[in-house]
């Protein structure tokens, strides 16, 4: 299960197994496991003799660079990793038909002792990050916090969501900057102004540090681009240098002096050798391609001048040659382009100003969208092959250019990783900065605030190691939900380094985070309610310990009253002998006197009042999602919506039973008179169900044991 949780978090696109694994009639449980959870995944298999840890330590030492080969010694005894790795490696040269460049990469060696550990299921049930009713929705925590501008920073916040940090230290640094950020504008809005300009940083080095092994005009192309968005990005260091001089916090420091680094001047400064100070990048493929093909400077390489102006001659016929069609048919004519098209001809006009309501016949592949017209012409078709062939020129010349100079900063290139971690770590923490201003973080549930009509009502939380047990009764629709969902996204933010949304807060740090939510059966792995309910207490049980957050919302609902009562007696009482915070959610009243036996047990209810109406023939209850101490007070909460007479026969039978049982007292043992009196009242409860026509699906028949 830690293997699928950190597959979850890491959300793959396609994952590689070795063919033992996967032979059919002889799988793996690993790969049964995975197959269960990840259906939308690609699955390949590689031949097992490509998992090689020898292979893969090889590999390592040959492409890390020099400044992260720490990572030697803390892998080269994990046989699974190093084995992983060969074959990653092996795949992604077959598929991509590239190589790394030698000592180019960064190598990291991420187990999970540094941070929380949240199951999947949980991170489900809190909606961390994907909203259960909408998957496109962004009414999760990740869409509460996330205010990043890119995607790099986007990436780091959904990864701290799902594995919350453990140190301390690390937690009030963040912190610290946090506060910063939101007490100087000055720094806020002039760091995100920077931080807005950078592209995925990440992304650009994985491209930059791999070396084709064919080439080809659309690997030529992609080279040119990035090392365009190289000399953007390197471009902004200064900048961001500069918004960050007058910062007091200790993180926010230590990232000036790493923005220090003398890598950065000389990569830029070897860049600008060859290519033009004005190359920037740009949005539109049109402006984007006039980047690439006048990227390197002139006088460089002659035939690459000579080439660039016949393209120019090209364009300009293209542009003179529509001009012309224009007057020739008195028509609102310009020129267009797009990448899939090239130059084509696009017109703004109405049907009828037409000639007969048609283009003239020389016009091919038309398409209209409202009153525009999109069309192009043989002889259009023909310039446009022309310039393609000298653009495929351009590129191959100034392709060669571009390798010869990415050879000359590989050597430098590691400062990027750096960088990369700095923008994306800046842009985080401006969004939470950005969250608090946006929002009234004195008191509120993170996510109902923003979805909520009106401000939800803001209750307390208190558990301490002599308190550790919190029970919490109610009607349905009381909030006890909403509350228990909120304590654990509140713990999230305080561990990630987010301001949380109460008045006053002091989190002990969690280890690990469960929860135990919802009422469904799961069809696919033909799990029905109790068994789903069953696996995940004795996924819990058999994980938790004194530092983790314990979240259960419901337990037993999934079988008779009589066995949902003694299966949560015996689950509290386990969780009862760790020091473990644990919230337990429950409409069995009886599971409230276990603070009779033990003293860390505090109950708490959410109050209801009783409202008549106006004719003052009918009661309903009115919520007040109060939280208050004790255990709730109201019977037959759970049947409100039913008639009156049900519930009045249900009580009268009810009690009858329970006399008959009293009456047969001395002659029957406990355990048969309590035994009994379930299964009638269960009887009942079917009649109940049976004879009526109105909503059932709540009723319940809770009574006094005799």
């Amino acid at each position: 299960y830690f293997v699928i949780t950190k597959l979850k978090i890491l959300t793959p696109l396609e994952i590689i197994m070795s063919n033992t694994a996967c032979d059919a009639g002889n799988t793996t449980k690993l790969f049964s496991l995975i197959t269960e959870h990840f259906k939308n995944v690609t699955f390949t298999t590689v031949q097992r003799k490509y998992f090689n840890e020898t292979k893969g330590l090889e590999y390592i030492e040959q492409l890390c660079a020099s400044e992260f080969s720490t990572i030697f010694m803390e892998v080269q005894s994990k046989y699974y990793c190093l084995a992983a790795a060969a074959a990653l490696l092996k795949y992604v040269e077959f598929i991509q038909n590239a190589v790394y460049a030698p000592k180019s990469l960064k190598v990291r060696f991420q187990g999970s002792e540094k941070t929380a550990m949240i199951d999947s299921s949980s991170a489900q049930n809190l909606e961390l990050v994907i909203n259960n009713r909408d998957s496109r929705n962004g009414h999760t925590l990740l869409g509460v916090l996330n205010y990043t501008k890119t995607p790099g920073g986007s990436r780091r916040l959904r990864s701290n969501i799902l594995e919350p940090l453990v140190d301390a230290e690390t937690i009030n640094t963040r912190l610290d900057c946090v506060q910063e950020l939101l007490q100087d504008e000055e720094l806020f809005f002039g760091l995100q102004a920077v931080i807005s300009k950078f592209l995925d940083t990440e992304q650009l080095l994985s491209v930059l540090v791999q070396i084709p092994k064919q080439d080809t005009v659309k690997t030529a192309e992609s080279k040119i681009t990035n090392l365009i968005y190289l000399k953007h990005t390197l471009e902004l260091v200064e900048p961001l240098k500069a918004a960050l001089r007058s910062c007091s916090t200790q993180l926010l420091k230590a990232y000036y002096n790493s923005l220090e680094d003398t890598r950065f001047g000389i990569i830029l400064e070897k860049i600008t050798t060859v290519i033009n100070d004005d190359t920037r990048y740009t949005k539109g493929c049109l402006s984007m391609r006039t980047q690439k093909c006048y990227a390197v400077k002139p006088n460089i390489n002659e035939f690459l001048d000579i080439a660039r102006r016949t393209y120019t001659e090209i364009v300009d016929d293209i542009a003179g040659m529509i001009t012309q069609l224009a007057e020739k048919y008195s028509l609102p004519m310009k020129t267009s382009f797009s990448s899939a098209r090239g130059f084509f001809i696009q017109m703004n006009a109405d049907c009828s100003t037409l000639p007969n309501g048609q283009l003239p016949s020389e016009f091919t592949k038309i398409t209209k969208m409202k009153n525009t017209y999109s069309f192009t012409s043989a002889d259009l078709i023909k310039m446009n092959e022309r310039c393609q062939e000298s653009l495929r020129e351009i590129y191959h010349m100034t392709y060669l250019i571009a390798c010869k100079l990415l050879n000359e900063i590989y050597e430098h290139i590691h400062c990027l990783y750096k960088l990369s971690d700095i923008v994306s770590m800046l842009d985080m923490l401006l969004s939470f900065a950005h969250a608090c201003t946006l929002s009234d973080y004195g008191k509120w549930h993170p996510i109902l605030e923003k979805i909520a009509m009106e401000k939800p009502v803001s209750n307390n939380t208190y558990l301490t190691e002599g308190n550790n047990f919190v029970i919490i009764t109610g009607p349905n629709m009381s909030g006890k939900s909403t509350y228990l969902k909120q304590i654990a996204l509140c713990q999230i933010m305080a561990q990630i380094g987010s301001y949380v949304p109460a008045e006053y807060c002091s989190f002990r740090i969690a280890e690990q985070i469960f929860t135990r939510i919802g009422m469904d059966d799961d069809i696919e792995t033909n799990a029905s309610t109790f068994m789903k309910e069953m696996k995940e207490i004795t996924y819990i049980i058999q994980n938790a310990n004194d530092k983790s957050l314990i979240i259960i919302d419901e337990l037993g609902r999934g079988t008779s009253a009589e066995e949902g009562i003694g299966i949560c007696y015996a689950a509290c009482e386990y969780l009862l002998n760790l020091k473990a915070f644990t919230l337990f959610a429950t409409h069995f009243l009886e599971l409230c006197h276990i603070d009779a036996l033990y003293p860390n047990v505090e109950n708490y209810h959410f109050e209801v009042q009783h409202v008549r109406s106006s004719a003052g023939n009918k009661e309903k209850i009115a919520y007040t999602y109060t939280l208050s101490k004790g255990y709730t007070e109201e019977k037959n909460y759970e049947v409100s919506s039913l008639p009156s007479s049900i519930i009045l026969d249900a009580k009268e039978i009810t009690n009858h039973i329970a006399k008959q049982i009293l009456h047969r007292q001395k002659s029957t043992p406990e355990m048969m008179k309590q035994r009994a009196a379930y299964q009638l009242a269960m009887r009942l409860v079917q009649t109940a169900r049976n004879s009526s026509t109105g909503p059932q699906d709540s009723l319940r028949c809770i009574f006094e044991r005799p």
